[in-house]
């Protein structure tokens, strides 16, 4: 069946780009409503969280209604929403982008699963099944879907700093792995790129508690890591809340290879253009368990755990 939060979840924090304090909360909503953001400041004006409605942004996912209202930094909140498996959703927020917080999806999740799931009796879930390959490149970089009976991610990255290097990791994603594996990975950043973010209007929240900030083989944020691979557990957290957007659960595999949030748009358009690619299939029980949010409720304290550091000499 379809999912829902069962009560409101607040957040309170600043915007990555923007330094904007900012309020956040998730709200229930019907079946087959979908996740629609809700700009409380601009007359409450809607914005589908919907691949076709992604507009192109430097670092972050940034959603547009068509008519004016945008909300950015989406990606995060996004995840946890898909890796909780919460189908139907208002987000309400009060300002152009979605607050930080700690730079992963673990304020999130731990705020969603405080305030409970609801399942909604009657709405049968759809889920997206990917038939043949679709794949988009640019320069090295490309992203793939492939076909698969769940969702699988596999992820590389190749950085000239010693202290992420190259990093590549598989998952497959049932089984609460989201929440075992990736929550609590934050963003990451070179400090030689923080002071031209910043010229430039961008990372103007931006903290050494909020990112992972490194220079060449030293990790500037206190207290180090979260896990020796956290950049790329970041990388694939960002895949799953910007794959989120296609609008249902995607039963296929994900390959990246120094992918980010604009690929991944332009490969959900690529599979959408091709509707031999694709079908909406009915989900089972059985195909049901092995959604990313499958049975997190149940476990929430062993699967919630607070954020933990990783310390790096």
């Amino acid at each position: 069946m379809q999912t829902t939060i069962a009560q409101k979840a607040q957040f309170r924090g600043v915007g990555l780009h923007s330094g904007a304090a900012v309020r956040l909360a998730i709200l229930p909503a019907p079946a087959d409503h979908g996740i629609v953001f809700v700009r409380t400041d601009l007359g409450r004006a809607r914005i589908p969280a919907h691949w076709d409605h992604v507009t192109p942004s430097q670092l972050c996912t940034l959603l547009d209604n068509g008519r004016g209202a945008t909300v950015s930094t989406v990606e995060h909140v996004m995840a946890a929403l898909a890796g909780t498996g919460i189908n139907n959703a208002v987000v309400e927020v009060n300002g152009p982008e979605v607050p930080i917080l700690d730079g992963s999806s673990a304020p999130f999740v731990q705020g969603i699963l405080e305030a409970g799931l609801r399942q909604q009796p009657g709405a049968p879930l759809r889920a997206i099944r990917v038939l043949r390959e679709v794949e988009v490149q640019q320069g090295e970089a490309f992203a793939r879907l492939s076909p698969a009976d769940h969702l699988e991610i596999h992820f590389d990255i190749d950085f000239a700093d010693a202290a992420i290097g190259h990093q590549e990791k598989r998952l497959d994603m049932a089984n609460g792995s989201f929440v075992h594996e990736l929550m609590d990975s934050r963003t990451f950043c070179r400090q030689a790129d923080v002071v031209q973010m910043q010229r430039n209007g961008l990372a103007l929240g931006g903290t050494y508690l909020n990112a992972v900030v490194v220079d060449g083989d030293k990790v500037l944020s206190p207290g180090g890591l979260r896990h020796r691979d956290e950049a790329v557990r970041h990388k694939m957290l960002d895949a799953v809340g910007d794959l989120a957007l296609a609008g249902a659960p995607l039963l296929a595999r994900y390959t990246g290879h120094r992918a980010g949030h604009a690929m991944t748009n332009k490969l959900l358009r690529a599979l959408f253009a091709q509707p031999d690619a694709w079908e909406w299939v009915t989900l089972t029980p059985a195909m049901e368990s092995r959604l990313p949010g499958a049975g997190v409720l149940a476990s929430a304290a062993r699967l919630a755990p607070r954020p933990r550091q990783l310390a790096v000499a």
